[in-house]
């Protein structure tokens, strides 16, 4: 039976391009979006090149709808191998001084708390069958040697991620599962940049068992956090 991998927010750009990675590697993959008409013409694009995709509409911001796509996976499917959090938004341009708390919270709902939320979601059949692969996409605007005025919103809420990705890897790391935070180390406007990026969010989601965990990486070489 073919590895079952869940991306969020892959109706189009860095997502689209790791759910092809992933289904170039043998794995049916789970689409997800936000937006019903592009994750599903997304899905739809990926199985006329002969993936084997489905779509599923999931707003990462909704806990329970998280929750309940990640049941409803596992009962179409039988197992739940691999999570790639790639759902993000940047939505700031002012300093800190100045920043809105409502952007900072839109910010982390989705950036920190939607990760952590699926994180969640999936873990317990993960755990339960022994093995498992989590993909944290972050930023290097979320890098300690990187942090500068900018973004702050988008800045704390991928720096809290990093956090997150070092942590869970430590709780579980006498279990077979895999935590790790990637970069796309470029513009999401440079193909070449896509395309190095899903292929380190495919290999970290089919690591073998004695793979990295708690690491940083950008084109699938490990950077500091």
């Amino acid at each position: 039976m073919s590895r079952v991998a869940l991306v969020t927010g892959a109706g189009r750009g860095v997502g689209l391009e790791i759910c092809r990675r992933l289904g170039a590697a043998g794995c049916t993959v789970v689409l997800t979006a936000r937006h019903p008409e592009r994750g599903a013409a997304a899905a739809r694009s990926l199985r006329e090149e002969g993936h084997d995709v489905c779509f599923r509409e999931l707003d990462v911001d909704r806990p329970a709808a998280v929750r309940e796509l990640a049941a409803r996976v596992m009962d179409e499917h039988g197992r739940l191998d691999a999570l790639i959090n790639n759902a993000a938004i940047s939505i700031d341009s002012a300093g800190l001084a100045t920043l809105e708390l409502e952007v900072l919270h839109r910010s982390f709902d989705t950036n920190f708390l939607g990760a952590l939320g699926c994180c969640q979601a999936v873990l317990p059949f993960m755990l339960a069958a022994g093995h498992g692969r989590i993909v944290n996409v972050s930023s290097d605007h979320g890098s300690f040697p990187k942090l500068a005025a900018g973004n702050p919103g988008y800045r704390l809420s991928k720096t809290a991620l990093n956090t997150l990705t070092v942590i869970l890897a430590d709780e579980v790391k006498e279990i077979n599962v895999l935590v790790n935070a990637m970069t796309l180390g470029g513009s999401c406007e440079d193909p070449g940049a896509v395309a190095s990026a899903a292929e380190t969010a495919a290999w970290l989601a089919t690591l073998p068992d004695d793979g990295p965990r708690g690491r940083f990486f950008r084109d699938r070489a490990e950077i500091s956090w």
